[in-house]
């Protein structure tokens, strides 16, 4: 038998695995020293990945199994279909793909677990739908490998007890305080109670994000205290999750803040009775603005739209987007409709607007994006919109998108919305995508947007498209049209693959 051939062996798992043989010397066929040197040196390392004899587990260290599958895997030819998504045929559909089987209640097949445990650490938007469809094994490999841990705080699978929570590891003690959040919030507070003033500041931000799952005014006193914490982290998260409840000590500060800086006013323009919101911008940046959670340079406040007023209206969207938006409807008798359509002075609207719709997103309310997505006062922004449309009933999106659309003013901005506006896009929207490319296609000058327009479409347009897009391309001999037609194809056979029987 050859080195090689014993080394092999050597590596091999089984019951006839054998020690490593010693490297005293190789014979080579040729007397190249400089080749006698490189194998050596990769016999070496050949040694010592694979030559080493299995230990044995410490008592109380073995690896518990995975526990036993709740759901159902997908159908056998969806399941090839993910490993042709995962293997780089046309990836961007792998959320879509995921998303389809978590509707349905599947749960990805064992072997692409890891592959699609990969994706994940380099994609945070895929990883709720990861979550949803990882199942039972995915948690339990999560627990296994650090790199995919991210994964415990995302999954509501159900974890084992960590025996000793002073001793387990950051992604077990996350994946437990969890599962607890989802079912006990109260308990999950007081377990971390026990040890909160003993963990790193690190541990810390990482078990107060956990609070999001089953966050209620029981939360409240905990959440206030640690706005005093020492790390940064968990003083923010501990801001954001206090804005979220309107009844809270902290609400009722933001609230007072932003009524001192909006007020309505009411004048007489010819002969006729007026009211405009009139805005007092904030002075400075004081020491109880900075523990409530108001960043001194908040997110985009030099932004192009934001150029104008600067850090200063800044201030203001971040208090009005933590401001419960009853207190404006309760202070002023009017509806969210009627204060979003009043004007504003000192061309501050964009300004007000921006922060309602955050405040909006925060707050989940469905309400006042329909009054802010039909004044069309945002429409030069593209994400806070396309966040605005998934707070709509289901059968007022498509309509309202359409809208956006075709208010859009410019390429790049239609670009930037429509890259925002999640899928699928059906009925009017779908009709106004279809008539935007109809309209460009006779532009000489058009072929970049039309390049562009039709990768975004690829993995949100209905494949029921895919026969008119065909006659376009007849019609206009343009080749992404062709690849968009072939793209809504694999994925309407996608999607039957997933609809099919497991």
């Amino acid at each position: 038998m050859s080195v090689w051939e014993e080394h092999v062996t050597a590596a091999l798992l089984g019951t006839q695995r054998k020690a490593a043989p010693k490297l005293e010397e190789v014979p080579l066929a040729e007397e190249d020293a400089a080749a006698r040197l490189l194998d050596q040196a990769g016999l070496l390392a050949v040694q010592r990945r694979a030559g080493r004899r299995p230990g044995r587990a410490e008592a109380g260290r073995l690896v518990a199994p995975a526990p036993a599958e709740t759901l159902p895997v997908v159908p056998a030819a969806a399941g090839r279909r993910l490993e042709r998504l995962l293997g780089g045929d046309r990836p961007r559909l792998l959320p879509e793909w995921l998303g389809e089987a978590a509707a349905r209640g599947y749960r990805v097949p064992a072997r692409s677990l890891p592959d699609l445990l990969d994706k994940g650490r380099g994609d945070r938007a895929v990883r709720p739908l990861i979550a949803r469809t990882a199942g039972q094994r995915g948690a339990w490999l999560a627990l296994q490998n650090s790199d995919w841990a991210y994964l415990l705080t995302e999954s509501a699978a159900s974890v084992e007890a960590v025996a000793d929570w002073a001793g387990g590891t950051r992604a077990q003690r996350v994946a437990y305080l969890t599962a607890l959040r989802l079912n006990d919030p109260g308990a999950a507070r007081e377990k971390l109670l026990e040890s909160w003033s003993r963990e790193t500041a690190p541990d810390r931000a990482a078990f107060l994000a956990v609070f999001e799952h089953g966050l209620s005014e029981a939360d409240e006193e905990f959440l206030e205290r640690s706005l005093d914490d020492r790390g940064k982290d968990v003083r923010q998260h501990a801001a954001d999750l206090l804005a979220r409840l309107p009844r809270s000590a902290y609400a009722r500060r933001m609230a007072g803040r932003a009524q001192r800086l909006l007020r309505l006013e009411k004048r007489t323009v010819r002969s006729r009775r007026r009211t405009r919101i009139v805005v007092e911008l904030p002075e400075e940046h004081d020491d109880a603005m900075a523990r409530d959670g108001i960043p001194f340079h908040p997110p985009g406040s030099f932004s192009p739209s934001a150029a104008r007023t600067g850090v200063r209206a800044a201030w203001l969207r971040e208090i009005l987007a933590r401001t419960p938006l009853d207190s404006w409807t309760e202070s002023s008798g009017l509806t969210s409709g009627e204060l979003v359509a009043l004007p504003v002075a000192d061309d501050l609207a964009h300004d007000v607007h921006l922060g309602w719709a955050r405040a909006a997103l925060r707050q989940r309310a469905a309400d006042w994006a329909r009054s802010l997505l039909g004044d069309g006062a945002l429409v030069e922004e593209a994400e806070a919109p396309a966040g605005l449309l998934e707070l709509l009933p289901e059968d007022e999106r498509d309509a309202a998108a359409a809208e956006l659309v075709r208010a859009a003013e410019d390429q790049a901005h239609l670009l930037r919305l429509l890259s925002r506006l999640p899928s699928p896009w059906t009925g009017p929207l779908a009709e106004a995508v279809l008539a935007l490319l109809e309209s460009v296609l006779p532009d000489a000058d058009a072929t970049r947007f039309v390049s562009q327009l039709c990768r975004l479409a690829d993995e949100r347009l209905t494949p029921a498209a895919a026969p008119r897009l065909l006659s376009l391309a007849e019609l206009h001999g343009k080749w992404p049209l062709v690849e968009l037609a072939e793209t809504l194809r694999f994925r309407h056979d996608m999607l039957q693959e997933l609809a099919e029987s497991p």
